[in-house]
């Protein structure tokens, strides 16, 4: 399958389970705060992983991601309904904390530009 193809089926995954997280599940578990950073689907589309980033503590991202878990058969049906696929990826949920570390190492930056300034 092309390249192509999957980053466009990647991109329709992307959009449909953002929506579906912020308008479609009622799980208390899963964060308001949750946004998707990434989708992979594997060349034979059968799985999708799905990288989650949750703005909080490391508690509310490890609750989102079982609350997800857990609703993972609906998010499929929502899916295969939504996209006309031969068969239907099942999602695997991967917490990304990258928006976390990319944060930390800009103050980490900054503090050293700020320290390198009040010693000239």
């Amino acid at each position: 399958m092309s390249s192509k193809r999957l980053g466009r089926i990647s991109e329709e995954i992307k959009k449909l389970v953002s929506n579906i997280i912020r308008s479609g599940l009622k799980d208390p578990r899963v964060s308001s705060m949750t946004s998707i950073t990434k989708v992979e689907v594997t060349r034979d589309l059968r799985y999708a992983n799905i990288y989650i980033s949750v703005l909080g503590d490391e508690k509310s991202g490890t609750e989102t991601i079982k609350g997800l878990q857990s609703a993972s058969g609906y998010i499929r049906k929502e899916i295969g309904k939504n996209i006309n696929l031969r068969y239907t990826p099942e999602p695997l949920f991967i917490l990304d904390n990258s928006i976390e570390y990319g944060i930390k190492i800009s103050k980490i930056l900054s503090d050293l530009k700020e320290d390198d300034e009040g010693s000239v």
